[in-house]
């Protein structure tokens, strides 16, 4: 395994010991020591992404935007573009598509996601191996939306943990969020 993969290994290792039974690990892992360019899009079968579960300073709220491409509420995240710090990827993502600045990023994983995205275009069908990261708003809450999205909201976590009708991800997070006290 290439150097530059083994803290995201490590990292893997940490969550697989946190959460047992989550599934995606596995994948993750079988991913990060097959592919030679694990974190390029043009690595056509998949590719890892870096998303944020980006909250607010007192940890009550989430901040989520209306994805424009996917048609539904999800966290800020994107690709990594060759970047195997998908941390600084997550806080990236979160400042270019909400325009907040003043961000933290937690430096552990919070949450793995391993989903498929549909042929589109010349895009053909692939996975996204999106690993996401606490983001902490510590400045201003006043937002911008960029061309990605249909708008932002701060919901409360609570609110979406409740909601059947959140992305099941989102839900997952937000119930891993409240499990461990945060916001309180």
């Amino acid at each position: 395994m290439s150097p530059t993969f083994r803290p995201l290994a490590i990292a893997l290792e940490r969550y697989a010991a946190r959460y047992p039974d989550e599934h995606d690990v596995a994948s993750f892992r079988a991913w990060l020591a097959s592919e030679a360019q694990p974190f390029h899009r043009e690595t056509r079968a998949g590719h890892f992404t870096g998303s944020a579960w980006l909250v607010s300073a007192d940890g009550q709220r989430v901040l989520l935007m209306h994805h424009r491409k996917l048609q539904r509420w999800l966290q800020p995240g994107g690709h990594a573009d060759g970047e195997a710090d998908l941390a600084n990827v997550a806080l990236r993502e979160a400042e270019e598509e909400t325009g907040l600045t003043d961000l933290e990023v937690q430096p552990q994983l919070f949450d793995v996601d391993r989903h498929v995205i549909l042929a589109r275009g010349q895009e053909p069908q692939h996975w996204h191996y999106d690993a996401r990261y606490v983001v902490v708003a510590r400045g201003s809450e006043a937002f911008a939306a960029n061309e990605e999205s249909l708008g932002l909201a701060w919901r409360d976590i609570a609110d979406v943990a409740a909601d059947e009708t959140s992305d099941p991800s989102l839900r997952r997070m937000a119930a891993k969020w409240l499990a461990a006290g945060r916001g309180r």
